[in-house]
């Protein structure tokens, strides 16, 4: 029984020995996408891109709004001493005003969207390129990102993927 226990034992030792010598030979990555994305160079000029895209429709939508808010204003104060034609034409023209007025901002709101979705769909395949790119450079088997619980700092490459994309941005 003795020798069944010590061929046992020692067929566990360097079964425990092999796995701790093949878990060394693997780098682990992990990146932060979110710090990566949001910190990236290209993330703000995407942003700015949107931004001078869609100012001046944003502007417009303020000021039909503004328009609106002071035609209900008039109506307010001034209905009760209007004629009763002037009362319902200006009701008309607040509640054409306030449909194309919704009209417009959703329009917006889906255009706005889709052109975020276009710029950070090419932006997260740029990310995905750099960290694949990284990895390789750095020699790391796996990288992993969200959904992860824990990771140590040492295994962090963020800052490297962030500097390659800075990198890029500036040629």
């Amino acid at each position: 029984m003795n020798l069944l226990r010590h061929i046992l034992l020692a067929f566990t030792l360097g079964l425990f020995l092999t796995c701790s010598v093949a878990a060394e030979e693997y780098r682990i990555g992990y990146v932060n996408s979110k710090k990566v994305l949001e910190e990236s160079p290209q993330f703000k000029s995407a942003r700015e891109r949107l931004q001078t895209e869609f100012s001046r429709r944003e502007k417009d939508l303020l000021a039909s709004q503004k328009q609106l808010k002071q035609l209900e204003e008039k109506l307010q104060r001034d209905g009760s001493v209007m004629s009763e034609s002037e009362v319902k034409r200006l009701e008309r023209d607040i509640l054409n005003r306030s449909r194309k007025l919704k009209n417009a901002q959703t329009e917006f709101r889906e255009d706005l969207n889709l052109r975020q979705n276009e710029e950070f769909k090419k932006l997260r395949q740029q990310v995905r390129e750099v960290i694949q790119e990284v990895g390789k450079s750095e020699n790391i088997d796996l990288i992993v990102s969200d959904g992860v619980i824990y990771f140590s700092k040492k295994i962090d490459i963020s800052d490297k993927v962030l500097e390659k994309l800075r990198q890029l941005k500036a040629e």
